[in-house]
């Protein structure tokens, strides 16, 4: 048996001010500083460790993985030995022209239906951005080339997946623990761990 732990990153300065973010690199905010540790603590308290960790190339979900990690005394080891993958593929979903915009003041120029659809909807893709469907490719890929191996291994028994709200529901679908019909009614709290157990060749949610 093996355990994933996904996370989503922390509160971010953009996710405090109510702004699509996306591909923009932007700062915890103080609040998500506290769920990383939090986290952190939550790990170390029943006694996991990590092997490996995947996480973005945008900075929110690097740093929370570094606290959680700093928190597990686990930071350096796992650093200097390249066991800290970073890859754009497990990036938050592109919003395109929203990037930036309050989702509050978008809905109202918009339409709360429109503006549900290009945040929810599994097709709909906002104007120059990508589709959860877009998403759901780039994160399969790299699943079925890398991560999959590194769960098949004997050396990695716990993984600490580090990404965002969109990514992670993406790896959901792979992992067909959710479809594209259900993904739209799941939310993933800032800094709250999810526990995934791969056991029998079979991804299931602890």
């Amino acid at each position: 048996m093996k355990n994933i732990l996904l996370i989503r990153h922390g509160q971010s300065e953009w996710n405090k001010l109510n702004l699509f973010t996306g591909f923009k690199n932007v700062d915890l905010s103080e609040l998500g500083v506290e769920e990383a540790n939090k986290a952190g603590q939550n790990f170390k308290d029943i006694g996991l460790r990590f092997d490996i960790v995947y996480t973005s190339e945008l900075k929110r979900a690097q740093d929370t993985a570094k606290i959680i990690l700093q928190n597990l005394d686990q930071w350096e080891q796992l650093n200097s030995n390249n066991k800290i993958i970073y890859n754009i593929n497990l990036n938050e979903r592109d919003y395109g022209d929203l990037t930036g915009l309050n989702k509050k003041e978008t809905a109202e120029k918009f339409g709360d239906e429109q503006v549900h659809k290009w945040r929810r909807g599994y097709s709909d893709q906002p104007p120059n951005g990508e589709s959860l469907e877009d998403v759901v490719n780039r994160v399969k890929n790299y699943f079925d080339k890398e991560i999959i191996n590194s769960i098949n291994s004997d050396y990695n028994n716990n993984i600490l997946i580090a990404a965002h709200g969109n990514s992670l529901r993406a790896l959901l679908i792979v992992m067909n623990i959710y479809t594209p019909n259900e993904i739209n009614s799941v939310e993933l709290s800032t800094g709250v761990p999810i526990h995934v157990i791969f056991s029998n060749n079979k991804f299931s949610l602890k």
